[in-house]
């Protein structure tokens, strides 16, 4: 593709990387952003950049977070007893948009996929054990609610494993769920039912 200029063709390139987008939509994107007034674009820059360097992760739970402890570990509304085990933030939006589960999170950062060289020590999972392990804890069932793929399965029986000595109940969200499908895409209805109906994890 031919290029006017070389610095549209360099910001193409930058915006082509994001997920989803191709070099034509990356070039739509783009010419967009020339024609708009240069504030806005200057904000869209400036948030950006702020998001890089201010983001955080909760020391708690691993969420996304604007400080050390997010929303939902801080909250006193929330059921300390539960706590539900997820791949990524996406999951946590997706089963906070059903208002059925009314407890707290730990997020794994990634399932276990040797394939692509992810090994459980580049997940969560020790600080999960930690977590689970301390005198101080309140937490009484763990819901495994990991995409129903080979990768998240995998990873469940690994947690299961590692947990097992634990006086602690721990479920599976029920297989509403389509099997390979993930989670951040079901629909809330289809997600809420598979929290109620969670099953223990065997």
């Amino acid at each position: 593709m031919e290029y006017p200029s070389k610095l549209i063709e360099e910001a193409v390139n930058e915006v082509a990387k994001l997920p989803g987008i191709g070099k034509k939509t990356a070039l739509r994107l783009v010419l967009h952003l020339i024609k708009e007034q240069e504030s806005r674009t200057q904000s869209l820059a400036e948030a950006l950049t702020n998001l890089r360097s201010n983001i955080m992760f909760c020391k708690i739970c691993n969420n996304i977070s604007d400080e050390e402890e997010c929303s939902i570990c801080r909250s006193h509304r929330r059921d300390k007893t539960l706590l539900c085990v997820v791949e990524d933030t996406q999951d946590v939006m997706a089963i906070e948009n059903t208002s059925q589960f009314t407890g707290i999170y730990h997020v794994l950062g990634g399932v276990i996929s040797p394939m692509n060289g992810i090994g459980p020590s580049d997940l969560k999972i020790d600080s999960l054990v930690a977590r689970v392990s301390a005198n101080d804890n309140q937490i009484k069932e763990i819901i495994l609610a990991l995409s129903p793929t080979m990768e998240g399965d995998t990873t469940s029986f690994y947690i299961n494993r590692k947990l097992a000595t634990l006086p602690i109940k721990i479920t599976s969200i029920a297989r509403g769920v389509p099997m390979g499908g993930d989670l951040e895409y079901a629909d809330e209805i289809t997600l809420g039912r598979s929290i109620i109906g969670r099953t223990l994890f065997s």
